[in-house]
């Protein structure tokens, strides 16, 4: 059974960025922030080890791990928990990663190794608003678009982000 639907790849995709939870040796928890995690297939998601000394040195002692990918305009997402394996370059999966990367970014980061994660578990993550305020996404979506680019413009100066309202 597929874990993995396409509207999960698709909130992956666009959130861009999504955050990986380890736990610590001393049982506190280590949240990483990975811009290269994707649905490999329907039952794993992979990211790359570019930056992550800590998680990979909590993964080594503790496999578990939590993902969580979020589509900041669509107020929605989801968490994946699974357990995770490094894999070393040559691997298909670390190589089907590292060839998206490279056409993606270009050289220049360094791809240490892969962390293919099995998942186990999903869970949604909903905005209050669908629940309580009783939003259609269309609408989440486009308010949450036009406050981003409202900081964004401030930040531009075109504006000061305390006018955003």
């Amino acid at each position: 059974m597929a874990l993995i639907t396409d509207d999960m790849r698709d909130i992956i995709a666009s959130a861009m960025l999504s955050y990986a939870a380890t736990t610590c040796p001393d049982g506190t928890p280590n949240l990483s922030p990975k811009g290269s995690v994707r649905a490999y297939d329907d039952e794993h998601l992979i990211f790359m080890d570019i930056a992550s000394p800590n998680t990979i040195a909590n993964l080594k002692a503790n496999p578990s791990i939590e993902i969580n990918s979020v589509d900041v305009f669509k107020r929605r997402g989801y968490r994946f928990k699974g357990t995770a394996e490094l894999l070393q370059p040559g691997h298909a999966a670390y190589e089907w990663l590292n060839s998206w990367l490279l056409d993606l970014n270009g050289p220049g980061y360094p791809a240490h190794q892969a962390v293919l994660v099995h998942v186990d578990r999903v869970l949604p993550i909903d905005s209050p608003a669908y629940t309580f305020g009783g939003a259609e996404e269309k609408e989440l979506s486009d308010t949450w678009f036009s406050r981003y680019e409202a900081v964004h413009n401030a930040r531009a100066g075109q504006g000061s982000v305390g006018e955003i309202q």
